[in-house]
């Protein structure tokens, strides 16, 4: 089975994210949305928040799973038997960023990280910007799905 997992805050879930995830569907069996839980960290949304944006987000797509993970991502992909990390890129400092990683995760595991390009018109949405704009009180409706716009 190809099975792959997507690890990330989802802090919220964005349209960027659903971008990738459903272009990522058709080149595997399973994909797990794994939440990872960092103390050190703020969140905007509660752990339990977000866990049920991705569900709400993909019920029905019975390829998607969500979970929660601490620790190392390659520790959680071996858990649950994951050949595979997805990550999605938006321009060439995320390339960078993901890039170190992705090589840092196969030394350390052996387990290959998947890259997909943002569809255009997609690349300029973030959890960051999401969060920035809620904050200051603007209208992000355009950057989430409707689970988060709820």
């Amino acid at each position: 089975m190809r099975r792959a997992v997507f690890p990330g805050s989802f802090d919220p879930v964005t349209l960027g994210h659903v971008d990738i995830i459903e272009r990522a569907l058709p080149l595997f069996d399973e994909i797990i949305l794994a939440i990872g839980i960092n103390a050190d960290k703020k969140y905007a949304y509660p752990l339990e928040e977000r866990v049920k944006f991705l569900k709400d987000t993909f019920q029905g797509e019975a390829k998607i799973k969500v979970d929660t993970y601490e620790g190392l991502t390659v520790d959680f992909c071996k858990e649950a038997d994951a050949s595979f990390i997805l990550r999605g890129l938006r321009n060439s400092i995320d390339m960078e960023y993901e890039k170190t990683i992705g090589q840092a995760n196969f030394k350390m595991s052996g387990i290959e990280t998947v890259f997909l390009i943002s569809s255009p018109g997609k690349s300029y949405i973030s959890s960051t910007v999401v969060k920035d704009i809620k904050k200051n009180g603007g209208n992000f409706s355009h950057m989430v799905p409707e689970a988060v716009n709820k």
